[in-house]
């Protein structure tokens, strides 16, 4: 190798890593802000200063003992049994889809991928009827009932992966004796875990970070943290380390959430949709 490819090569690898960290500050900036907000006093936090005279963790503490625990829980229970009851729904019908030859198999793909056009707004006002016909408006079952049966998106999402698993796997499984629901259980199931990763983890930030349907069906009892979030913001408007330290509570299981699995959530997002 010349001196000059060596040099241009350096160059080139000096020039990305730049970039991408120039790029990770830019994303960890806000997060940077909002932390040192949270640690300053009420006072501090009013001017112009970024870095906090003195370390402030009883903010936390005066947030977290309010109303945010019981928001906390709402938002878990929402969020877990949301995501639960998708892929409970949802991994059968992408499996019959990806695997099974019948007759409108193609039409009740078609559906799925028209129902993740369908605005959620053009159906509220209908679904809204029935739940409160049920008498289960006020609570959080509107939104996590509908989780069983099935989600366009992850059924989409999984059914892109699941096609390019090799049919031998499953036709191996047939020979030694396995029914359809026991192949797909110990054997298809196991190897689409980065798929099954990847929409489990959408399914879970969607639930946590919603914010409309839970102020449409849900009352102050049953409230989730992005609506205690933004009541707790307008009761505390001058109260900016307050208001930060609310936030970064609430972010802050998502990013672990994620860290934790990102090198899965990743691939099974970079392998879904590689075949058709």
């Amino acid at each position: 190798m010349s001196p000059g490819t060596r040099t241009r090569r350096a160059l080139l690898w000096v020039a990305v890593h730049a970039t991408a960290v120039a790029v990770a500050l830019m994303f960890l900036a806000p997060l940077l802000f909002i932390t040192l907000t949270a640690l300053m006093s009420d006072r501090q936090a009013l001017s112009d200063d970024l870095w906090p005279d003195g370390w402030h963790f009883e903010n936390f503490v005066e947030v977290f003992s309010g109303d945010m625990v019981r928001w906390t829980i709402n938002s878990t229970m929402y969020a877990a049994l949301s995501t639960v009851f998708m892929l409970v729904s949802s991994v059968p019908v992408a499996y019959a889809l990806a695997r099974f030859r019948f007759r409108g198999r193609n039409t009740a793909l078609v559906v799925v991928i028209s129902a993740m056009m369908l605005p959620p707004q053009v159906t509220m006002v209908p679904l809204y009827i029935v739940w409160a016909r049920l008498d289960l408006t006020g609570t959080l079952w509107p939104l996590i009932i509908p989780q069983l049966f099935g989600d366009a998106f992850s059924i989409f999402l999984l059914r892109q992966f699941l096609v390019t698993i090799p049919r031998e796997y499953a036709d191996a499984a047939r020979v030694d004796g396995c029914g359809e629901f026991r192949t797909m259980l110990r054997v298809i199931l196991p190897m689409a875990k980065p798929a099954l990763a990847a929409v489990a983890l959408f399914q879970f930030f969607y639930c946590w970070n919603d914010y409309f349907r839970p102020l449409v069906y849900a009352d102050p009892d049953h409230w989730t943290l992005a609506i205690g979030v933004a009541t707790f913001r307008a009761a505390h408007e001058v109260e900016w380390n307050l208001t930060m330290a609310a936030t970064l509570l609430t972010i802050l299981p998502v990013l672990i959430v994620f860290f934790l699995a990102q090198r899965v959530f990743i691939q099974g997002v970079t392998l879904t949709g590689v075949k058709g």
